[in-house]
């Protein structure tokens, strides 16, 4: 504990365009550290620019924890930042975009990639882009989750808004 306050360290994973960077930023109390460079294949479809190694901020929630907040890329062929950046967090929030094709699939993809290396910390689902698309609804992810065996918090999050992501962590605190 540095200052008296409790220190976490969140990592936010999921496929591209989730909002993980864009979590980050709303989220952060301070100026985010972020590793943004121009989209070089078919992600630009999507958006300008993606993340190549990490996205970083710092936040003390209400109830005083200090939380380090790390945005992993989305893009597979930089998993190896993902291994990187797992190494002692206390918690993973998944962001998931709903207007994906198979959100549910792309949930499963990263269940199974925490349970690749054990991990049974604390953990939340954000799901973003609800409004571009209402289903799944967030029921369906539950009992998706339920299905895997797995249990934690399901939440609608738009990145955007400080307070969805807060909300999101508090809930994965909670669980």
């Amino acid at each position: 504990m540095a200052n008296g306050q409790e220190q976490h360290k969140i990592l936010f994973i999921g496929p591209v365009g989730a909002g993980k960077t864009t979590a980050v930023a709303a989220a952060s109390d301070k100026a985010v550290v972020c590793t943004d460079v121009a989209v070089s294949d078919m992600t630009r479809v999507r958006k300008p620019s993606t993340t190549i190694a990490l996205d970083y901020g710092v936040t003390t929630l209400a109830d005083g924890k200090r939380v380090h907040l790390y945005g992993a890329p989305g893009q597979e062929r930089f998993d190896f930042m993902w291994e990187i950046l797992r190494e002692g967090i206390s918690g993973l929030a998944i962001l998931i975009d709903n207007s994906r094709r198979s959100p549910l699939d792309d949930l499963g993809f990263y269940l199974r990639w925490r349970h690749s290396f054990s991990f049974s910390g604390k953990m939340a689902i954000g799901v973003s882009f609800t409004d571009r698309s209402p289903l799944p609804g967030l029921g369906e992810y539950r009992d998706f989750l339920r299905a895997q065996q797995q249990d934690a918090p399901v939440c609608a999050v738009d990145a955007r808004r400080r307070e969805d992501v807060h909300r999101l962590l508090h809930a994965l605190f909670a669980a």
